[in-house]
């Protein structure tokens, strides 16, 4: 733990952050309901923090993300005690109990956020239920450094609607890239199977194939790639498959005089009944309705 003679607030060679004036806040929440859903309070950037040490008995009025790149430190969030290395982040929740502090021989140099906003509860509890905790690792890429760079310019150049816009939706996106905590190459490559998969069932939306078929297509287990397909799209295999089938069929109805009885052969599904009414449930609307309302 770090010395109390020697503890920092801030005021490191480097540093740099931004406050937000808190009436310039309560006039821009108040007056858009764009930029009110998710705000930066304070922004900043501490390099080689050497004695930086923060304790809020009773927490913060926002929710606080920090990103170690460089060095160690610790923290203690809600009585849960984490080692920091480079690489990890973690997040402090509105109005929880904290203490963080750089480590002493070796500072981290860290990347800081306090938001708040209509939406940033449910966010930071998306946060906390896939990190498990407050702490995660992610691996370093460029793109994140200059996504943080990009915002904290657009602050700097002042409080104008447009500037705040531009950085609170940005971002939006920053704190996403917190979430995809795989490797660019195993990210690169679980996504070439899922589009592999998916080129496979495009070029056979003509037949009804099985799930065992499309896993063989990219060399996975059923369970293993169900899994992991649904992870990446929100559905499994089969449903997305029938999605391929409807949107071919919206084509066949749109440009073609086919009947729905031809184009539920075309689609190897051999009773129009069940296509019909796997059409309606995904569309909304029977085929020939479809069909008709595209004509008008």
């Amino acid at each position: 733990m770090t010395s109390g003679k020697l503890r920092k607030k801030e005021g490191f060679h480097g540093q740099k952050a931004i406050v937000i004036p808190r009436k310039i806040l309560v006039q821009k929440e108040a007056g858009s309901k764009l930029l009110s859903s998710l705000f930066i309070t304070d922004i900043g950037y501490y390099p080689k923090a050497k004695f930086h040490y923060r304790e809020r008995p009773n927490g913060a009025d926002q929710h606080i993300l920090i990103y170690c790149v460089e060095g160690k430190g610790w923290a203690r969030i809600c009585k849960k005690e984490y080692d920091i290395r480079p690489g990890d982040f973690f997040i402090v929740p509105a109005s929880c109990e904290h203490i963080y502090s750089a480590d002493e021989t070796d500072p981290w140099t860290i990347y800081w956020v306090h938001f708040k906003g209509i939406t940033s509860d449910e966010i930071v509890e998306l946060f906390l239920d896939q990190l498990n905790g407050n702490k995660s690792f992610v691996h370093y890429t460029d793109e994140r450094t200059r996504m943080f760079n990009n915002i904290y310019s657009h602050l700097e150049k002042g409080y104008g609607t447009e500037n705040l816009w531009f950085a609170n939706t940005s971002f939006g996106s920053y704190l996403a890239s917190f979430l995809a905590r795989e490797s660019p190459t195993e990210t690169t490559k679980k996504n070439n199977i899922i589009g592999s998969s998916i080129e496979f069932m495009t070029k056979h939306t003509d037949q009804l194939l099985t799930v065992e078929e499309i896993a063989q297509s990219v060399n996975l287990s059923v369970s293993h790639f169900t899994a992991l397909f649904k992870k990446k799209t929100g559905y499994s295999p089969i449903e997305y498959y029938n999605h391929l089938k409807v949107q071919k069929a919206c084509q066949y109805l749109m440009f073609t005089d086919l009947r729905v009885k031809e184009i539920s052969y075309k689609l190897g599904i051999n009773d129009p009944y069940y296509f019909s009414r796997m059409f309606t449930k995904l569309m909304g609307m029977s085929p020939n309705i479809y069909r008709e309302k595209k004509k008008q």
